[in-house]
């Protein structure tokens, strides 16, 4: 398939051949590798790990409207009704998970964020419902085999899937982000995580080269995968994660001078990863690190339907629950 699809009655056995193809491997195994790698230890496959939660990425948006043309009716995520209800921020809910968009220069990631979503068919529908609305931008899309690959206005990229077990049973929400690194630097970022964080990380070596991949949660990963790219400067955009160890992580980062934002309401901030025995630099990526008696864990998040329209609306079906 090519990308910037459209909207049009040659879309619709297109359509139909990209949905029958979500319902198979394709997109469940990619998933699945994420558990698949533990499961091989054993008992210890079945550890949590300290970081229990990503809950948002933070990217900032030049244009509102624009940001809710592609998070809101192309992704089909809700706006939190809550909070940040004005035009210089907007939180989208998908799933258990946020993207936060606060108004500024845009942020663009040197990787992607992977998605689950409940209907890859009814996705490729919405954009390209949006596609004209977009045009001019940096939007685009192609399908694959048991996937969607999207690119917002602004260049971020994300690979959507059809929910699956690999996913810790998630049927919509953020399951990973992978970041690109610089060669040499994977085994070092796996480290920072086991003794900083105290999170389960590995090696993974595959068809795209060799990554680092820690897990979050039960099926939620961060993943450092090494390239020969050039890389883009760091532009400030973040994750924010919730762990059950709060005390420790915080001490080990203070003793490096690692600490960016002081303990205050729950939570802390750091940026660096470093090798935690050498101390040299690694990566740069702002955590937003809270503590389980933060007031938002588990905040329940709104979701909708994304699939209900004027056309096909069936009352009491409003809420999706992910």
């Amino acid at each position: 398939m090519t990308k910037a699809h459209s909207a049009n009655a040659g879309n619709e056995e297109r359509v139909r051949r990209i949905a029958e193809t979500a319902t198979h491997l394709g997109g469940r195994e990619t998933l699945r590798r994420v558990e698949m790698v533990d499961r091989r230890r054993g008992p210890a496959g079945e550890d949590v790990g300290n970081v229990v939660e990503m809950e948002h990425v933070n990217l900032t948006v030049p244009d509102q409207g624009m940001a809710t043309l592609f998070y809101i009716s192309g992704l089909g995520g809700t706006r939190d009704p809550y909070l940040m209800v004005g035009t210089e921020n907007m939180w989208v809910n998908i799933g258990e998970q946020q993207f936060h968009l606060p108004t500024q220069v845009a942020q663009v990631i040197h990787g992607h964020v992977g998605l689950v979503v409940s209907d890859l068919a009814a996705l490729i529908q919405r954009l390209g419902d949006v596609q004209d609305r977009l045009a001019g931008t940096s939007f685009q899309w192609e399908a694959e085999d048991g996937l969607v690959k999207v690119t917002c206005p602004w260049g971020n990229q994300f690979r959507c899937y059809a929910s699956s077990q690999g996913s810790g049973g998630m049927t919509a929400g953020i399951s990973y982000v992978e970041f690109l690194v610089r060669p040499g630097t994977a085994d070092g970022i796996k480290e920072f995580y086991r003794r900083v964080l105290r999170a389960p990380a590995s090696m993974v070596r595959d068809e795209n080269g060799t990554a680092a991949r820690v897990l979050v949660g039960r099926g939620q990963a961060l993943i450092f995968r090494e390239t020969a790219e050039v890389l883009r400067p760091y532009d400030g955009h973040h994750i924010a994660v919730y762990v059950a160890d709060f005390s420790g992580p915080y001490r080990a980062l203070k003793r490096r001078g690692l600490i960016t934002e002081e303990f205050a309401n729950h939570q802390f901030r750091f940026q660096d990863i470093v090798n935690p025995k050498t101390g040299e630099k690694l990566f740069q990526l702002e955590h937003e690190v809270r503590s389980m008696r933060h007031p938002m864990y588990r905040r329940n998040l709104v979701n909708r339907d994304p699939a209900l329209s004027l056309g096909s609306y069936v009352r009491g079906r409003d809420a999706f629950a992910p």
